[in-house]
């Protein structure tokens, strides 16, 4: 391996993860619960079933399929995209990263939220505003259609492909604590299973359904997160500098270093240079993620798509304020030899967490809030890429704008959903076991190299034109994807994707800092080297994407 390969030793975290006896002690704790914890998610399982299947009587339309016939207010939406934002990677990843690596896993959550404010100041009304249903109506607005539609449905599947990687990882690795299955096979059955629920609540409710799938999650996941904050200050006399030094005095292979930086990322230049390509990602990548994109459509005007980033942001702050004390409160608590241990490793900080503080009913409870979490965010997923197949490339590129009939549209977004699933299933056994927040951090790459150039030159260069859209979208994504592929992530050390296998070209795990910049480059040479755009389209477009004015009419059904 080359210097690149920054291991858990280089860390001084070596040897956590073979202590003997830790695995099966927490696979005790928890999987000793199991019916407990089976019985808490099927009530929820239960409960979600029965609003989708009241919100599926009102989808009738395209509308309502895709954006929720737009009837929901700027708060419900704000709650909605922060039970889509706050993902496996929020609640699992990041917890563990802090409880591993402390501060270095606290700037995960820096990062998430920072780039909401890219989105607020960017994209949020300007996209209400000028789409109807996907991120194709916006790049095809001033564009030839079929070639733009195509590169923008291509980006959307790339993007919510690695997006459900993780979310799949994050239910292998969860219900293998929660039933205490070490297995393989037993947790590739597990994540079969999350995969046909997900296919379920696409297939019946639509946006409708999952947006309150969303709602209801948000609020279980925040206020989980809220009890279990306080509960661990209380136990250090509601004084976080006792609860700091736990944690260093329980993670005896780092001491001090998780409370400073350079623990995950600072044992050489390269790790550096990981970082700050992480950062870059992660600040970028939520202003392209086709998933919160499409949210912005299920409200009916500009001025709630702005209302409702506010919500996501008040709300996404707050439960990441809160993802600090639980990080480090697994690590004082659990630490970090069991929590790398156990069947989920990182991933599995706030369950054992939730062992730790309340037994087996806090972590019935926690767990289930964790898959809920789950099911809600590969749920809206699954919903964006199905729309986007279905709107920009069933019906526009290969229908021409012009379906045989009306319902066709969602019905070839409906089996698309079941492919996804499918494919999600599969890649999801593949990635089981690795870190959540990092294999999220690889979709937020995918989505600011292929989405975000792309869509901030169609807002804001009069120039840019279809070629230099093609570019900027077929270039970023491949460039990127190739990365990932050729990157210490995928081979060449032992918590790669494929352990043994040894193609890591390039030395750095995320390629955020070369494929972004690439991209953007890209889009404006594509543009340069051909002819200018349609001014008049640029002009109309402006003038809507600003004022508002014509796009109720453009997103009427």
């Amino acid at each position: 391996m080359t210097a690149a390969h920054v291991t858990a030793a280089e860390t001084g975290l070596t040897g956590l993860t073979g202590l003997p006896g830790l695995t099966a002690q927490t696979a005790e704790t928890a999987g000793s619960n199991a019916w407990l914890n089976v019985a808490i998610f099927g009530a929820f399982v239960a409960v979600t079933l029965v609003v989708v299947f009241r919100a599926s009587r009102d989808t009738r339309t395209a509308s309502d399929y895709y954006a929720a016939g737009r009837a929901f207010t700027g708060a419900q939406n704000g709650i909605a995209i922060s039970g889509d934002y706050l993902s496996a990677a929020s609640f699992l990843g990041i917890a563990g990263a802090i409880a591993v690596y402390g501060y270095d896993g606290f700037l995960y959550s820096i990062g998430f939220l920072v780039a909401w404010l890219v989105a607020l100041l960017l994209v949020a009304e300007l996209l209400r505003n000028t789409g109807k249903y996907t991120m194709g109506d916006v790049l095809s607005f001033r564009m030839r259609q079929r070639p733009v539609r195509a590169a923008a449905a291509t980006s959307t599947l790339a993007v919510s492909f690695f997006y459900l990687l993780a979310q799949m990882a994050g239910a292998g690795g969860l219900v293998a604590l929660l039933l205490g299955i070490e297995s393989k096979v037993g947790q590739a059955l597990v994540i079969a299973v999350v995969g046909a629920l997900m296919i379920l609540y696409v297939l019946i409710g639509g946006m409708k359904g999952t947006t309150w799938v969303q709602i209801i999650k948000a609020v279980l996941l925040i206020s989980g997160a809220a009890v279990m904050t306080a509960w661990v200050l209380g136990k250090y006399g509601m004084n976080l500098s006792t609860l700091l030094g736990a944690a260093v005095e329980n993670s005896p292979k780092a001491g001090e270093k998780v409370l400073e930086p350079g623990l995950q990322y600072g044992a050489t230049e390269v790790t550096k240079l990981d970082f700050l390509s992480l950062a870059v990602a992660l600040v970028l990548g939520t202003a392209g993620l086709p998933h919160i994109l499409m949210r912005f459509y299920t409200v009916p005007t500009a001025r709630e798509a702005r209302r409702s980033v506010v919500w996501a942001i008040v709300l996404i702050g707050v439960f990441y304020l809160f993802t600090l004390v639980l990080g480090y409160g697994a690590a004082a608590l659990v630490g970090p030899a069991e929590i790398l241990a156990a069947p989920g490793k990182a991933n599995s900080a706030a369950p054992l967490l939730a062992a730790a503080l309340g037994g087996p009913i806090l972590l019935g409870f926690i767990a289930a809030v964790a898959f809920a979490t789950i099911l809600a965010v590969v749920a809206g997923l699954t919903i964006t890429a199905s729309a986007s197949f279905a709107h920009d490339i069933y019906a526009n590129v290969i229908k021409r704008g012009a379906a045989d009939d009306k319902d066709a549209e969602v019905r070839v977004a409906r089996i698309t959903a079941v492919v996804i699933g499918g494919v999600a299933i599969v890649g999801g056994i593949v990635a089981n076991g690795q870190n959540i927040a990092f294999l999220v951090a690889l979709a937020f790459a995918v989505a600011a190299s292929a989405n975000l150039p792309t869509i901030l030159y169609s807002l804001f260069w009069k120039r840019f034109n279809t070629a230099g859209a093609l570019w900027s979208i077929y270039g970023g994504l491949t460039v990127c994807v190739l990365l990932i592929v050729f990157s210490p992530a995928v081979s060449g050390r032992p918590s790669a994707m494929f352990p043994n296998a040894d193609f890591d070209l390039f030395p750095l795990q995320n390629p955020g800092l070369v494929s972004i910049p690439v991209s953007f480059l890209l889009g404006w040479l594509g543009t340069v080297l051909s002819k200018p755009g349609d001014a008049a389209k640029h002009a109309e477009m402006e003038v809507r994407a600003l004022t508002g004015a014509g796009s109720e009419k453009a997103t009427a059904h």
